[in-house]
């Protein structure tokens, strides 16, 4: 396996999203990189993000709204999307791994992982529309 030299701007992306739970997306990480690193550029945010995925190390999220969102938590855990202002979060479900097994019914392959994005509308959204 080849060895991955240490970058600072890697480190302080990474430390960055660890500090956040709304999912943000590379453009808002890149906004808040920018404060301690202003020479930055958003393809070197977006190549270290991708690196971080490759690795293990975070989650990307498509949620269908045309933007990747990052997750630092690699865990099993599920998704609410507002379809009103975009927010992602998490939801504190346990994983429910008999949805393999139903799945793994009705596949013709092997069935490993699931993930599984819920669509609705935030608390937020909701009592700012009432």
């Amino acid at each position: 396996m080849k060895t991955l030299k240490y970058s600072r701007q890697r480190e302080s992306i990474k430390a960055c999203l660890m500090a956040r739970h709304d999912h943000p997306t590379a453009d808002a990480l890149y906004t808040s990189i920018r404060e301690e690193y202003p020479n930055i550029s958003l393809g070197t945010v977006y190549r270290n993000l991708n690196l971080l995925v490759e690795l293990g190390e975070i989650k990307k999220l498509t949620c269908g709204d045309g933007a990747d969102h990052f997750d630092a938590d690699t865990s099993p855990h599920y998704h609410f999307v507002c379809k009103t202002c975009g927010q992602v979060c998490d939801l504190r479900l346990p994983p429910m791994e008999e949805i393999n097994q139903l799945a793994q019914k009705h596949a013709e392959g092997q069935i490993e992982s699931h993930t599984i994005y819920f669509h609705g509308t935030c608390e937020h959204c909701l009592r700012n529309n009432s």
